[in-house]
């Protein structure tokens, strides 16, 4: 498909700098088909019923954005994929200054080789920590990696160390939040799992890969990057079991969408799953694990804008958000969220 069809006008205005007051506090938009309801968060257990499985992407962000020198030359690094031993991918602006065996030199001691340069600005780093070490050197010399729509506009504050992390993150690894995550309470939490509903966790650690821009001109061209996924079996039974019983399995954000669609097979059965993961998923994608998606809004011609309209529909998803962008809804990372219905199984 052409990507200048997922474009759209949306005023700056419309991107929200910082969340609201409290996380479950946001609005809620729900669209079913061409049905539209503009709801509160706090409404989402109207939409769950006992049987249900709520699935909650569980990976915590570290503080991957770091500034480091290669000489006299200052370069800027944003993890975006662990690969052990103190190995990451990452991307490096401006990337034309590096070259393979440049060391770039950070505070507190740390320091990473060039072992190779990709496309677009890829590199892939050789740390000199690894581990829980590494962990606490990026601890020392790295900060919140805030969406660059956010971060171009103001700096990253100690309120985004809170606010950038879901409330029941757990597994380090993630170099973006799982947006839709943001909005859940303990209590909201609480209130949801009183109806029955089963809440399962799942991790996929979001690469910075999900922010970039899409710059071919057909779908078919967009290269995915890669992030690591982990399913474990008895979460797989729950979620089989669910299917099998008639109840809806709901995936909070397109993180958690994205990975049980990589582990479930032909039949719709989620399998166990640790591996990597570049499912690209535009209209025309048949779904086979997730009834229902929670979802903040995204941007023009992204390929998480593709995803929500190969899930809800292509139309009623340009119509929702011209909706959301005229009543003045909150875009993008700390802004506010929908419920979308698969549009097949209407």
């Amino acid at each position: 498909m052409k990507v200048d069809l997922f474009d759209f006008e949306l005023p700056r205005e419309s991107i929200a700098l910082r969340p609201v007051a409290t996380r479950d506090g946001a609005r809620f938009l729900v669209v079913k088909g061409n049905e539209r309801s503009d709801k509160a968060v706090t409404d989402l257990p109207d939409y769950l019923q006992a049987g249900d499985v709520l699935v909650f992407n569980d990976t915590r962000v570290i503080p991957a954005r770091l500034t480091g020198k290669r000489g006299l030359a200052k370069i800027q690094i944003t993890l975006h994929m662990n690969e052990g031993e103190g190995l990451w991918r990452a991307f490096a602006k401006p990337a034309k200054k590096l070259k393979t065996d440049d060391v770039i030199l950070f505070e507190g001691g740390l320091e990473a080789t060039v072992l190779e340069k990709g496309d677009a600005g890829e590199v892939s780093l050789q740390f000199n920590y690894a581990g829980d070490a590494l962990r606490e050197a990026l601890d020392r010399a790295g900060v919140m990696p805030l969406p660059p729509y956010i971060a171009s506009q103001r700096p990253v504050d100690d309120q985004d160390l809170v606010d950038y992390q879901t409330v029941y993150s757990r597994k380090d690894g993630a170099v973006a939040a799982p947006t839709a995550g943001l909005h859940f309470t303990d209590r909201l939490i609480e209130e949801i799992a009183s109806l029955g509903v089963k809440i399962v966790h799942v991790t996929l650690h979001v690469g910075a890969g999900t922010f970039l821009p899409v710059k071919v001109e057909d779908t078919e061209d967009h290269k995915m990057h890669s992030e690591w996924g982990e399913i474990d079996a008895e979460t797989a039974e729950i979620i089989n079991a669910a299917h099998l019983a008639g109840r809806n399995v709901v995936a909070v954000g397109t993180t958690s969408l994205r990975l049980l669609e990589s582990a479930a097979d032909e039949s719709g059965t989620v399998h166990p799953f640790a591996a990597a993961t570049d499912i690209f998923i535009t209209p025309g994608y048949q779904f086979r694990a997730v009834d229902m998606l929670m979802t903040n809004f995204h941007l023009p011609k992204s390929t998480l804008f593709m995803l929500v309209s190969a899930f809800a529909g292509y139309a009623p998803m340009k119509a929702a958000y011209a909706h959301a962008i005229a009543s003045g809804y909150r875009f993008y990372s700390y802004g506010d969220s929908s419920l979308l219905f698969r549009e097949d199984k209407l």
